[in-house]
This record gives structure tokens, C-alpha cells and sequence, in this order.
């Protein structure tokens, strides 16, 4: 519930929390290590490794499962890289996570040493008794606090998928002015609460629940070092040496450790593939479909030819008002503006075709918000405009959107003419037809647009397009919310696109 209020004032409010919890695993670790068996420290050679697979076999394979859940969470930093500074992650993790860890697991294994049967609760058993109760205490609040890092790396996934145009529209809050990838998403957060409360009251013990959090991580960091893979070979090209001794270390390590979780692929294992399965089909189908949408409107915008020939056609009559005409297509007319006019024979006087983009930086100035550009010839007065905003840009309460969009035209058109005296005079006609227009009324019109496969396609494009993601669609938040457009003012405009 406190996600809202933004990683940075998270952070800050839970830090003292985690700074405790590292000092006192840290400390109790060194107090172990020194009072029980510091010989422990041995195990840095690999020999004892070789001679514990030689004496267990195949469990001892097994327990590789167990082991790779010593280095949990993990990979949950490289999801946060846009939350926080790669430099902040490199000291935190270099002289604060990693050496209390180091010192915690060998005051444990050196405990051990000494109480041998006592393995199923090691970690409160070898805290001092002193301080068993301040130890649990702060050990629930840093596993409450430590989903924070797997919940902000959840909605900066889900933020760069929705850029990439493979996520359904939900709605992105930006909780910092310094850094971009800072979001917050009110969906996914509710949905993450009930996928732990389903899961907690499903599995029940927390060794399924392990069994499936092992697979997880284990298939997150063998794809990321495929990955590395691809990116040394074909951006660093790096030398063919250093990438074959990356694979035999780093890459043939995670997948032995991949064959020992799997293992218990049957008992919880399985969780992580079916939310895989259904979040890639999800995407994967939303891309299509964005996709094939995005192309059908490249593919069929109306020309200028055709545009002169709508507007001076006789058949079509001309009234007074300004027409925002809204759509995602950046470059072109959109085809729904042909389908309005085959159907609706009447056009405003003046015509704006409006798309609204939000950018990857902070804010953009005020005078470079509006890029707007001509429909030749002058007459037709249409005009396309290009509306960007940056992430943490606020619309302006005082003053309507429209006002605003009226006042940078009469600014382009002024421009546009130059400061000759006879294009000056042209200029001030425009502008006062412009305002003739906007006093006589302003209507936004937006594109509905339904989706739906061709009658002759395959049973699997049917159930994508008609079925899947129509459905997410319908539930979706919908674009004239997106542009806070005046409900008395907007005309929906239905057409189908056949894909």
C-alpha cells in the first residue's frame, strides 16, 4: 500500500530497517565464526566441494537446489537499474550486502560445526539469546521490506514493455522528477498482492514456495547470461576466447544448477512456468495485434491528394467550428477520417489532427510542447500537431487543453508567414479564422476502433484478434481518459479495422 508514495520515500523510510538487519546478521555471523570453529574458512578451497559430490551422489546434486537460494534476489537488481544509479547498486551490494552475507553463512557454518542436529533452525538457534527477539522482529520486517525490490523491478518491466508496445495501456505513475524509471502502477500493484495472498494459502509451506522462487531466479540468471552472450558477440565484439571462457564458468555453473532445481519441478516448480506462459501470451498477443494495427494505418492514410479532393469536393459541406481530430498515427491522416466523412458529408472550418506523445526525459518547455505542420494548400486550413509531454509534466488545471492548443497555432501560423508585410496580412486572416472558428464551438473527435480478423483467417489469428485481445481491450483504460478529453465536447467515430 505505501508503493505509491515512490521508491525514493520507500527507501528512505525502510533504509534504517535494512541497515539494522545487515549489521546484525553481520555481527552475529562474526560472532559465531570466532567462538565456535573458525576453521570453517577452509571451504574457500574447492577440494571440499569435489569430496562432498563424491560422497552424496545424486543428493548431493540435489541440493544444489537449496543451495542457489542463498543468492536470491539477486537478479532483482538488475530489474531496479532504472529505480536506482548503476554505481549506487555496485557499493551497496560490494560493502554492504555481500560481506554481512559472507560473515552471516560462515558464523552459521561454524555454529554447525558444534550443533550438528539443529540444522532445520539454524538462523534464530545460533543468535545469542539475547538478542533472539530483537533478531525476529527485525528479520519479518526486512522480508516484508525486501519485496519492495522484486515489486519496483515488477512495474519497471512492465513500464519498458508498455514503451515497446507489448503490454495492454495501464496506468503509469511517475514518483520522481530525477529519475525516469520510477513508476508506480496501481494494477499491477493490487495484482501482485493477491497472486502473494493465492500463492501463500495454495502452497502453504515455505519449501514449495522455495522450490518455486529457486526455478525463478535460476532461469532469470541462465537468460541473462545468454543474453550477455549475444551483446559481448555482437555490440562489444568481444573476443571469441573471453566469450567460450564466460560460457565454461559463469554459464555451465547456472545450468547445473538449473538441472538440480528443475528436479523439483513438480513440487511448486511449475508456478513460475504457468505465470510465464500467461504473461508471454499476453504480450505476445497485444504486440501482434499493436503491431498489425499500426501497420494497417501506415499502410491505408489518406494522402494530400486525397485530402485537397475531400475538402474542396461539393459534395461535402463546410461549417464553422474547429474539429481536434485525435489518433496515435504521428505521421499521416489516419483512415478514420476518410470512413467520418463517407459517412458524416461535413467538415469544420478549421481541422486539427492531434497525437500525444510522452517522452523518456523529465519535462519538455512549454514553447517546445506543440509541433505543429501544415496540410497544403493553406486553404483546406488542416492542420497535424504533435502534443508531447514528459513523465512528470502536469496538465494545466487553469487553462483548457484546447485554449492552449489554439494559442500555439495562432503562434505557428504567425511564424509560419514570416514578417513580410503582404504574407502579414494573409497571417492575420488565418488567425482571425482560426478564432472565428474556435468562438463558434470546438468538437473532439476520437477514433474507436474495432479490431476484428479477416473472414478467411486461421482459427488460431481468430481467437488472437476476436476473442484475446478484444477482451483485454474492453478492459482496458480507454483513450479518451488517456487525453482527458471534455465528454460534452467528444464524438466517438467508429471504424473496423480487418486485419
Amino acid at each position: 500500500m505505501v508503493q505509491r508514495f515512490g521508491t525514493d520515500r520507500v527507501g528512505y523510510s525502510f533504509a534504517p530497517v535494512i541497515c539494522v538487519w545487515f549489521a546484525l546478521i553481520g555481527g552475529i555471523g562474526v560472532y559465531n565464526f570466532i567462538k565456535f570453529d573458525p576453521s570453517v574458512a577452509k571451504a574457500i578451497n574447492p577440494k571440499y566441494i569435489i569430496d562432498y559430490f563424491k560422497r552424496n551422489g545424486k543428493d548431493g546434486w540435489i541440493s544444489l537446489g537449496g543451495v542457489v537460494l542463498a543468492i536470491t534476489g539477486t537478479e532483482a537488481m538488475f530489474a531496479d537499474l532504472g529505480h536506482f544509479t548503476v554505481k549506487s547498486i555496485q557499493i551497496s551490494m560490494g560493502c554492504v550486502v555481500y560481506p554481512a552475507l559472507i560473515t552471516a553463512y560462515s558464523g552459521q557454518a561454524s555454529w554447525l560445526r558444534k550443533h550438528q542436529g539443529l540444522v532445520a533452525d539454524t538462523f534464530y538457534k545460533s543468535a545469542p539469546d539475547a538478542l533472539y527477539w530483537p533478531v525476529f522482529v527485525v528479520a519479518v520486517m526486512a522480508a516484508i521490506i525486501a519485496s519492495q525490490a522484486m515489486i519496483s523491478g515488477t512495474f519497471s518491466i512492465i513500464k519498458q514493455s508498455l514503451s515497446l508496445g507489448c503490454f495492454p495501456r495501464v496506468q503509469v505513475l511517475h514518483t520522481s522528477d530525477k529519475y525516469e524509471g520510477q513508476v508506480y502502477i496501481p494494477e499491477m500493484n493490487y495484482l501482485l498482492m493477491i497472486g502473494c495472498v493465492l500463492v501463500t494459502v495454495s502452497f502453504r509451506t515455505t519449501e514449495n514456495i522455495g522450490h518455486a522462487y529457486g526455478i525463478a531466479v535460476i532461469f532469470a540468471e541462465t537468460l541473462t547470461s545468454g543474453f550477455m552472450v549475444i551483446i559481448m558477440l555482437v555490440i562489444w565484439k568481444t573476443n571469441i576466447l573471453l566469450v567460450l571462457l564466460f560460457v565454461l564458468v559463469i554459464s555451465s555453473t547456472e545450468y547445473i544448477y538449473l538441472s538440480a532445481v528443475l528436479y523439483k519441478f513438480g513440487e511448486g516448480g511449475f508456478l513460475p512456468f504457468s505465470f510465464a506462459v500467461v504473461l508471454m501470451f499476453i504480450m505476445c498477443t497485444w504486440n501482434y495485434v499493436y503491431r498489425a494495427k499500426y501497420n494497417y494505418e501506415l499502410d491505408h492514410k489518406v494522402s494530400r491528394e486525397a485530402i485537397k479532393d475531400i475538402v474542396v469536393d461539393s459534395n461535402i459541406r463546410r461549417m464553422g467550428g474547429l474539429a481536434i481530430f485525435y489518433s496515435e498515427l504521428a505521421h499521416g491522416i489516419p483512415p478514420i477520417f476518410k470512413h467520418y466523412v463517407d459517412n458524416v458529408p461535413a467538415l469544420h472550418s478549421v481541422i486539427v489532427f492531434v497525437s500525444i506523445k510522452s517522452l523518456p526525459i523529465s519535462r519538455v518547455a512549454p514553447e517546445e510542447r506543440f509541433l505543429f505542420r501544415r496540410v497544403k494548400p493553406n486553404e483546406l486550413y488542416v492542420f497535424r500537431c504533435v502534443v508531447r509531454y514528459g513523465y512528470t509534466d502536469v496538465r494545466n488545471e487553469k487553462e483548457s487543453f484546447e485554449k492552449i492548443l489554439v494559442e500555439n497555432l495562432k503562434n505557428f501560423i504567425e511564424y509560419d508567414y514570416g514578417t513580410e508585410p503582404q504574407q502579414g496580412r494573409i497571417g492575420d486572416d488565418d488567425v482571425a479564422k482560426l478564432d472565428q472558428a474556435w468562438r463558434t464551438g470546438i468538437v473532439h473527435l476520437v477514433g474507436e476502433n474495432e479490431i476484428v480478423s479477416k473472414p478467411r483467417s486461421s482459427i488460431g489469428k481468430k481467437f488472437l484478434i476476436d476473442y484475446a485481445y478484444n477482451f483485454m481491450k474492453r478492459n482496458l483504460k480507454q483513450s479518451y481518459n488517456v487525453f482527458e478529453i471534455p465528454h460534452e465536447k467528444m464524438l466517438k467515430v467508429g471504424m473496423t479495422y480487418e486485419l
